[in-house]
């Protein structure tokens, strides 16, 4: 159970539960021992740091990832690397949710002794303790809690769990060959498009993807994929495989959190808030206009982020900016007669038809829904568009397909998805429903956007995806789902 706050850091963890039993608070003490049999300490002059917490009071939690190898990380003196992943969590029961907001590696901010540098460069100078110095400093508030978490102990994690649904806007590609990506030493990755089944490698591949994007936009697919995990993880995982569980967290994870006071105090905290949903909160950072990739914040945009961290409360708009890749071509009188009513999308039924035809003959029961509306300054992307396999939960086999649009800015991509799965667990819990034109949506927020809309027929389930930083705006998402057509009609 240990792994509840140890992946609070990787947040498959804290966020995870449902309920606390009371034979899981006998197996603390065992827990730890457990625990600290197989972990390093933490640097002492990490915790002088930390703020004093009274039990049950609302908690502000820093995880970090570490992306050194196994063999590195587990050397007495690893070698300096920048950290790879910051993620804060909020446990407040006097709250609606529980706050995540993830900070951008390459923010450019001031480090103690280093001047201004990107946020990541921070535990290459000084680790632990120098990395909880400078976001203490960023954002000006009580840091209660820290946890360092390896990424290779992250992908034993989500295999001994089960694996975590994901739904995925894009392929993710790269074969150390430009234009595909960076030269070496970065891993070989490819993912496809489409809503799947993500076990150890291919989801820390998707988490970790760095080419062809920027940092805002990661960040987004690593709170999106953590979002995915706690809906679908339950205590009851945890609870069965906590022995082994404790013995990867033992040696991937470095944290405060090891006594069993500390365990009791987190567990009782992670017991009340575990009924409540996650707050993604944005970090709505900005490229900093200089061709580096880095990206600032402005100190009243901080602030007002910080106010929403600790009040749990979403940010209104997209997740963040991206700039276009694409410039709005002008457009003849005839084309002019193809707008839509919808501002930012026109008609284009003949792109998508074209994709949608091949995907139809290599599904004979599976009918494929291809939308006449699209983005204004995008396109679709022919070569990550596929038609595959998922693998539910009990084994069985599900036909699906996935049609893939750029909207036009860098990271960027929306789509159309179907499955004659008729319960995917994507589908779960949606948070409001409209009937339009014959269908019943099923409509899906993050914060004040949709991040989704769905619908079902006899033959599966279908599902429009918004982007990762959401650029498509609730109308124009509801517009583009009513569109779609069955190319199986034609």
């Amino acid at each position: 159970m240990y792994k509840r706050f140890a992946l609070a850091g990787v947040v498959i963890t804290c966020l995870c539960a449902a309920t606390v039993a009371s034979a899981v608070l006998l197996e603390v003490k065992e827990a730890v021992r457990i625990f600290r049999q197989s972990t390093k300490p933490l640097d002492p002059q990490v915790k002088e740091l930390l703020a004093d917490v009274a039990p049950g009071k609302p908690q502000t939690i820093l995880v970090i990832g570490d992306d050194r190898r196994k063999k590195e990380a587990l050397k007495k003196h690893p070698p300096p690397t920048r950290s790879d992943t910051m993620i804060l969590v909020r446990l407040d029961p006097h709250q609606r949710a529980t706050a995540l907001m993830s900070l951008p590696r390459d923010l450019l901010v001031d480090i103690p002794g280093h001047g201004r540098q990107k946020l990541n460069a921070a535990f290459a100078y000084g680790e632990d303790r120098l990395t909880l110095r400078t976001v203490r400093n960023l954002l000006r508030i009580p840091i209660h809690h820290y946890v360092r978490v390896t990424f290779w102990g992250f992908r034993g994690a989500v295999d001994k769990l089960g694996c975590v649904y994901a739904d995925v806007d894009r392929r993710y590609y790269n074969d150390n060959h430009p234009p595909n990506g960076g030269g070496p030493p970065y891993a070989v990755i490819d993912v496809g498009a489409g809503y799947q089944k993500l076990c150890g490698q291919d989801a820390l591949d998707y988490v970790r993807y760095r080419h062809l994007d920027n940092d805002l936009i990661r960040a987004a697919r690593q709170q999106s994929f953590l979002g995915e995990a706690k809906n679908q993880i339950g205590v009851g995982s945890v609870f069965s495989n906590r022995k082994e569980l404790l013995k990867i967290f033992g040696e991937s994870v470095r944290t405060d959190i090891e006594s069993e006071s500390a365990v009791l105090s987190l567990l009782k905290l992670v017991a009340e808030s575990a009924a409540k949903p996650i707050q993604e909160v944005q970090f709505p950072a900005e490229d900093a206009g200089d061709g580096s990739g880095n990206v600032v914040i402005g100190e009243n945009t901080l602030q007002k982020t910080v106010e929403s961290f600790l009040a749990a409360r979403a940010t209104k708009g997209p997740r963040g900016t991206a700039k276009s890749t694409v410039t709005t071509p002008r457009r003849s009188k005839r084309s002019r007669r193809q707008r839509s009513t919808v501002p930012g999308l026109f008609r284009n039924r003949t792109s998508a038809e074209d994709i949608a035809a091949p995907l139809q003959t290599k599904l004979d029961r599976l009918p494929v829904y291809y939308p006449s509306l699209m983005s204004s300054t995008g396109n679709y992307k022919v070569t990550d568009s596929r038609t595959y396999n998922i693998v539910d939960r009990g084994g069985k086999r599900h036909r699906a397909y996935r049609i893939v649009a750029y909207e036009g800015r860098i990271g960027q991509y929306y789509g159309v998805q179907g499955t004659d799965w008729k319960s995917p667990p994507i589908l779960d819990d949606p948070d409001k429903r409209v009937r339009s034109g014959g269908r019943t949506y099923q409509l899906f927020y993050d914060g004040s956007r949709l991040k989704l809309v769905a619908w079902t027929t006899r033959r599966g389930s279908y599902w429009v995806s918004n982007t990762l930083l959401r650029t498509l705006n609730n109308r124009q998402m509801l517009a583009i789902a009513r569109s779609t057509r069955s190319a199986a009609a034609r």
